[in-house]
């Protein structure tokens, strides 16, 4: 799960439930409003004192009442957030007769929030990391148009704790509402469009377009399924209904006289066999370059227009960041515009004569949701500063001399160790000691003939360490500010961001590259990264988000196909990743988007594999296909794998089925985390703080941890599951995400600063002698810390460097992992078969303190023996019969001598062979 900068959740529903009686918080048989005598959990606010604001007709700010059974409102706080911006922890400002009051003012908002609307959440007054506890599961949404303003300019709402109603005023008042308002289908029946209010409504009318479908004066209308006070249904036949016109609702409530409009949601027509066959496209789309002309392609099935503009630059004139106007010298706004023609199968195209290798370009979409809406192409291979504009690319310009030879190492998925990394950490470091302006850049991550003290750093350091795989988190163009520093006028600086806010999948981020403005730089720079480490048998793997982008409204999928690219649930974006929406892969459109953006990046920069964030959120068939497609049309040893888990709750529906580890025999040649064997070593991830697994416990260890150590060892990740399958096992104990392996040992308690380092050395020990894929974070190979940081995701380079200083510290933990890596290189130990890892014999003592297990190498004949031991000092032996053998790796350099009774210390891991 990421936890990323912009917590991007855009609008959703908003509905009222009916109700007639007055709100009670505290009991189903009282009408009393809930005193706060004995809420002594309420002392630390101070009283809500309303009456003393100044009255004002102006629309000042909202307040936010909430009622909890136990009172204990200093544990609670508000998750708010206005729409198409971040999210913010706000805190309940004071108290009144019903129980605390958030009180904000707009002015602590944007100018458009009251336009906007604010969402919110309910939560315990905690940091996300530690786990969102909702107090209503779903995302709610202040409209407040809905809402009725008081006399001092506030606009107010009432909640009651576990209840997902939103009240207008104490007494349990609600306004009319129309809550659901759709087209619908069945196979044996057609489509339908109904609606349905919370109170009964005196006339209705129903459009399409300007045609009115259905009114209250047309009740004898055949096609009138059903009309009642507070539910109409009409049927609209079997063929498919119109894609490019609104259907529009107005309604006129009986007691209230309120009249309502609304817009019908179309999604239900994207998802039928008809529009399948009528729209479903599998050309090529983007800009499609030659020196010739180029022909500019884009699927939008629903818009009435669509213009090109072609732009000389990607820098615009003027731009607003963080609410200011931000000039760049050398921007430009002209441009040429092209009207486009709606060609085959929804698609929109235009081709212009002469080579535009270089130019910039964008569409301007005008449909039903949206009007001249100006947007980047989503298959753009490159864009200017911050991805405002797209490129067109002659990659032919961007090969490094020698780009011809590069290739991949050819490894299969279980001879790999990957090294995961952020492009900055790397080179962030003064103890870096590389080239200045090359810090935190592509250019950086490849340069070679640097060192601090004596010790290799960046890229030498990797090469030295002996991995044959590079994982870096996310290179593509993101939802951030580029610009360098030395231009910035407005006193802001770059920061630091995992990465996880997509904007522009097939474009690289300009943010590590020396140029940003140009298009063609980062191009050029990325290659030559791929080739540094190419030739020195590395292959790179990227780190790829196709599950949510950085916000949903307004996106460019969003623009061009409305309801299409992403999941609702009730008509409201699905939150399935815990960043405000979550993409739909199992739409044909959006997988043929992965499929063709996966084989971009792996054919144009000759990349190793991919790993997938939130995994969980694609359905297996996607994965599936964009898998073979790699495999069969680009390189066969190419790796595939991600998270099996998703960041929330997903709307993924039947009968599609979730890549999650539930479904790993379904997966067709990738893999997933084993987060398995990772927890029952060192109680990762979600785990509190103070859990201890079998490395950091001193006292004893579980039976299901012991059987998913040994499942993990043998490269399964489910201990349960009787086919093995280790080229679909990725071991790891941790990855960017939460603690790093030093300070995950410290959170758990562990102080001596001599044992902290033997665990962390057994817990990576164990990885690095399993089956499957061996995985580890950059600079556990010298005990990193973060400074304690578990989500360190936007906290600093600083925090998140690479300090060499450690590794001139802890060269003997460094020289350690170098001899476990080159075992998995130099031997065909780790990197059996199914059927080979089915008969590993695996012995645990009987305290579960000793583990012990022993390989035979193809490569040299040889039979190695391993054993792991944790700090338990239970009854059973810790003896082991060495005889014979001669010593490879002893993790403590304790300098025993090999012998038929070889005692094994607390945290060591010996390796011999004979």
């Amino acid at each position: 799960m990421k936890k990323i900068k912009s917590f991007f959740i855009l609008m959703l529903s908003f509905l009222f439930v009916c109700s007639c009686s007055t709100i009670n918080p505290s009991s189903s048989s009282s009408t009393s409003i809930p005193s706060t005598s004995s809420s002594s959990s309420l002392v630390e606010l101070p009283e809500d004192n309303v009456s003393s604001l100044p009255k004002s007709t102006e629309d000042v700010g909202f307040a936010v009442h909430y009622y909890s059974k136990d009172a204990r409102y200093s544990a609670y706080n508000l998750w708010l957030w206005e729409v198409g911006a971040d999210g913010a922890d706000y805190s309940f400002t004071g108290k009144d007769d019903y129980g605390a009051v958030a009180r904000y003012t707009f002015e602590d908002f944007s100018k458009t929030a009251l336009e906007n609307g604010i969402g919110f959440i309910v939560k315990e007054a905690k940091v996300w990391a530690e786990g969102p506890a909702k107090d209503v599961e779903e995302d709610r949404f202040m409209e407040f148009s809905f809402l009725n303003k008081d006399e001092y300019g506030y606009y107010n709402i009432y909640l009651k704790s576990q209840d997902k109603n939103i009240y207008v005023d104490e007494k349990g008042q609600i306004l009319d509402v129309v809550q659901y308002f759709d087209l619908a289908y069945n196979a044996k029946t057609g489509f339908k469009i109904w609606f349905q209010t919370n109170n009964p409504i005196d006339t209705f009318e129903i459009k399409k377009g300007e045609e009115v479908l259905l009114s209250s004066n047309d009740k004898d209308n055949p096609n009138a399924e059903q009309i009642s006070e507070k539910k109409v249904v009409l049927k609209l036949g079997e063929e498919l209904p119109s894609i490019t016109e609104d259907y529009t609702l107005k309604v006129t409530f009986k007691t209230s006289g309120n009249t309502i409009t609304s817009v019908a949601n179309k999604a239900v027509l994207y998802k039928t066999q008809q529009f399948s066959d009528l729209y479903d496209y599998d050309g090529e789309l983007g800009a499609i370059y030659s020196k010739d002309s180029t022909t500019f392609r884009v699927w939008s099935p629903i818009s009435k227009s669509i213009k090109l503009r072609v732009y000389n630059t990607g820098t615009p004139a003027t731009v607003k960041l963080n609410g200011k106007d931000v000039v760049f010298a050398d921007g430009s706004d002209s441009y040429e515009e092209y009207d486009m023609e709606q060609t085959e199968k929804g698609t929109w195209t235009k081709t212009l004569s002469g080579d535009l290798g270089g130019k910039y370009y964008t569409y301007v979409v005008t449909n039903a949701n949206y009007k001249d809406a100006e947007i980047v192409d989503p298959y753009a291979k490159s864009t200017g500063i911050n991805g405002y504009r797209g490129m067109v690319v002659d990659f032919d310009q961007t090969n490094p001399e020698g780009w011809e030879n590069v290739v991949l190492n050819g490894k299969k998925d279980t001879e790999l160790v990957v090294y995961e990394t952020h492009i900055a950490d790397l080179t962030s470091s003064s103890t870096w000691n590389g080239t200045a302006e090359n810090a935190k850049t592509y250019v950086g991550f490849a340069e070679k003939g640097t060192s601090y003290k004596g010790v290799t750093t960046g890229f030498d350091h990797v090469k030295e360490l002996g991995v044959n795989a590079v994982q870096i988190i996310p290179i593509f163009d993101q939802a951030n500010d580029e610009r360098p520093d030395d231009i910035r006028t407005d006193g802001t600086a770059r920061e630091f961001n995992w990465g996880y806010n997509p904007l522009n999948y097939n474009a690289l981020d300009g943010i590590y590259s020396k140029d940003p403005f140009d298009g063609y730089t980062k191009i050029r720079e990325f290659k030559q990264l791929v080739q540094a480490y190419s030739n020195e048998g590395i292959n790179i793997i990227m780190d790829v988000v196709y599950n949510h982008v950085a916000g949903l409204e307004k996106s460019n999928f969003d623009v061009l196909m409305p309801h299409y690219y992403f999941r609702y649930t009730g008509g409201t974006p699905s939150n399935g990743s815990g960043c405000g929406n979550e993409t739909a892969s199992e739409m044909p459109m959006f997988r043929k988007f992965m499929i063709d953006s996966t084989e971009f990046w792996a054919k144009e920069y000759k990349l190793g594999g991919f790993r997938f964030d939130l995994m969980g959120l694609h359905d297996v068939e996607t994965m599936n296909q964009l898998t073979t497609n790699l495999k069969e049309n680009v390189n066969e040893t190419i790796t595939v794998y991600g998270e099996p888990w998703a960041g929330g709750t997903s709307a993924l529906a039947s009968p599609n089925v979730a890549a999650t580890q539930t479904a790993m025999n379904k997966f067709d040649g990738y893999g997933c985390f084993n987060d398995k064997m990772r927890d029952a070593l060192i109680k990762g991830g979600l785990n509190g703080p103070a859990s201890q697994g079998w490395i950091t416990n001193a006292t004893s260890a579980s039976t299901a941890d012991m059987k998913d150590i040994e499942a993990g060892i043998k490269g399964l990740v489910i201990s349960t599951n009787t086919t093995i399958e280790p080229e679909k096992c990725i071991n790891y104990v941790t990855c960017h995400d939460n603690y790093t392996l030093y300070d995950r040992i410290k959170a758990a308690g562990i102080n001596d600063e001599t044992t902290v380092k033997k665990m962390a050395m057994l817990a990576n020990s164990v990885v690095l002698t399993s089956q499957g894929v061996k995985f580890v974070l950059a600079g556990e190979e010298f005990l990193r810390t973060k400074g304690g940081n578990e989500n360190s995701y936007n906290a600093s380079y600083e925090v998140n460097e690479l300090n060499y200083e450690l590794k001139v510290q802890n060269m003997d933990i460094f020289e350690n992992y170098k001899k476990l890596i080159a075992l998995n290189k130099e031997t065909s130990l780790f990197s059996k078969d199914g059927a080979a890892c089915k008969d590993i014999q695996v012995t645990i003592s009987s305290d579960s303190s000793l583990i012990v297990y022993e390989l035979y190498d193809e490569v040299s004949g040889r039979t190695y023996k391993i054993a792991h031991c944790n700090g338990y000092a239970g009854s059973a032996s810790k003896t082991v019969d060495f005889e014979g053998y001669s010593l490879y790796l002893d993790t403590l350099n304790s300098n025993n001598s090999l012998s038929g009774s070889v005692e094994v210390q607390p945290y060591q891991t010996i390796i011999a062979y004979k």
